[in-house]
């Protein structure tokens, strides 16, 4: 019960935060766009894990190439 308390905890701290940016990309409440993933997730029994995990590397790539940089020392 630990190991999975640990895991879970890991998973809190350090997570991606996919869907709060997708829904201020779009205008949306996060609430809402977290219920449809769950409802997704459901009807498609697990697809919308992978959709999770391959948004949140495009956004953590999209996060390392366009970082701000205040200047030129910054490189």
């Amino acid at each position: 019960m630990n190991f999975i308390n640990s895991i879970r905890h890991f998973f809190e701290r350090h997570g991606f935060n996919v869907l709060s940016r997708f829904a201020d990309k779009l205008g949306m409440r996060t609430t809402n766009v977290r219920l449809f993933f769950i409802y997704i997730s459901f009807v498609t029994v697990g697809l919308s894990f992978g959709i999770y995990l391959t948004l949140a590397f495009l956004l953590r790539l999209k996060d390392m190439i366009y970082t701000k940089r205040s200047s030129v020392f910054d490189l």
